[in-house]
């Protein structure tokens, strides 16, 4: 592909960059207007790149430029020992004991999304991509912040939707590395967005510092992030700017990654009664008990059969710090190599039919079968989602609140088209008619 078709399609939609080549070979190479380029799908070589020589391989500067100027010192874009502490840091706010303490809030959260749809009054038809962006929010809101973002969701639902449609799509000055002083139309256009996110952020740990130093602040992630210590170095915390660039990452990598998954299911699971029966049979079966997710092998087999075919983050680039040799395919330094779940989870020599929805691939019996490496929707290595085991319980209780009430219907044979706009958007609108259960 030439430079300006490259550009263009980078800009508009990079998922139209793949061809079927990409689907049908586990190691693409070639020059690319972003220079020497190595597409990995083998589950062997993406280990060699997210694990085994994890050091070798750093995120891309294009990455960086695109999302840096919301997300600099976050988890997702930080390198090195500035990376290690952060994350040393943070590890213990997300551990499975603290992540089920979470749980009751959640569920509190979902029921009165759902009982506020009131299906009891007669079938509804509902903006799916609004009403999930609304219900992960409500729920980050109440367990990272107990609710002192309340009633700011639809403002921070418009400011998430302009910096992904807008600004965060790459822009061919990106691409071609141009200095940073020529403005980028994107990132003009969504300096409202930036502002908005900055300033309620800002305002956020401000107010929790003072509560903090009054001793009255109560027991959520925000208030462990700002207390939490480095113990394996020199016992300092996080600045409020590292913190506030990593609460813009949990916006980005959570509620709105998890917001996407949710909508790619519940479309899914409309085009297959037999298994909406199976998860209506297993959340009606569901005490609402943290520990009884566990037993809700139905719903995580969905959700993870969803982000297979739908991966909310469907493409990742690192770039070579020095040469390797990845299966035998060569690699100099400053190469780029891209690793994209949308490739690799629809991949003809991975998957038995790749396109078909088939969750029973995910069920305890079954799941040994698919490598670590092949199915990748929270990254992997030491840089795999620090939340994953959060957003996969959030997902599996908000799925489990809406089918215990309701029969979710397609209103049109036409399927959603995705489209990447750093997360995997639906193209147009997805709605879908709700109407209460029998």
């Amino acid at each position: 592909m030439g430079l300006v078709p490259f550009l263009w399609q980078s800009w508009r939609d990079p998922l139209q960059l793949w061809g079927e080549l990409h689907f049908q070979e586990l190691y693409v190479a070639g020059t690319s207007p972003l220079g020497r380029t190595l597409v990995v799908s083998d589950p062997v070589g993406v280990r060699r790149v997210l694990t085994d020589n994890a050091l070798n391989y750093e995120k891309g500067d294009l990455q960086r430029r695109v999302l840096g100027p919301m997300l600099a010192d976050g988890l997702l874009l930080t390198e090195g020992e500035q990376w290690r502490r952060a994350r040393r840091i943070m590890a213990p706010l997300f551990t499975p004991a603290y992540t089920a303490k979470t749980a009751e809030v959640m569920d509190a959260v979902c029921r009165r999304r759902v009982e506020g749809w009131k299906l009891d009054q007669g079938a509804r038809i509902l903006n799916i991509d609004h009403e999930m962006s609304g219900l992960t929010f409500d729920i980050l809101s109440a367990t990272m912040f107990s609710d002192d973002l309340d009633g700011d969701a639809a403002g921070f639902e418009k400011a998430l939707n302009q910096f992904l449609e807008v600004g965060a799509r790459i822009s061919p000055l990106d691409a071609l590395k141009a200095p940073d002083w020529i403005p980028r139309l994107g990132k003009v256009a969504s300096r409202g967005s930036s502002h908005f996110f900055q300033e309620r952020v800002t305002a956020l740990v401000k107010r929790r510092r003072a509560r903090l130093e009054a001793g009255d602040a109560p027991d959520d992630l925000l208030t462990a992030l700002l207390s939490a210590r480095d113990d394996e170095g020199d016992g300092s915390g996080l600045s409020d700017h590292e913190v506030m660039s990593n609460i813009l990452t949990f916006i980005l990598a959570g509620h709105e990654t998890t917001a996407r998954t949710l909508g790619w299911t519940l479309h899914l699971i409309t085009r297959d009664t037999a298994v909406a029966q199976k998860l209506k049979e297993e959340a009606d079966g569901w005490d609402r008990s943290s520990g009884g997710i566990k037993a809700m092998v139905w719903h995580k087999a969905v959700i993870e059969e969803a982000m297979r075919l739908f991966p909310p983050a469907p493409a990742m680039i690192r770039q070579a710090v020095a040469d390797d040799a990845i299966e035998g395919h060569e690699v100099k330094a400053g190469d780029s190599i891209v690793i994209a779940p949308w490739l690799i989870q629809r991949h003809e020599k991975l998957w038995d039919e790749p396109d078909v929805f088939k969750p029973e691939r995910f069920l305890p019996e079954n799941r040994k079968n698919i490598d670590r490496y092949a199915w990748l929707p929270f990254s992997g290595g030491p840089r795999i989602c620090i939340g994953a085991a959060f957003a996969m319980q959030e997902a599996i209780i908000a799925l489990a609140e809406i089918l215990k009430v309701a029969e979710v219907e397609a209103i049109t044979p036409v399927q959603p088209r995705p489209i990447q706009q750093i997360t995997l958007r639906s193209r147009e609108t997805m709605r879908l008619r709700l109407r209460a259960r029998k």
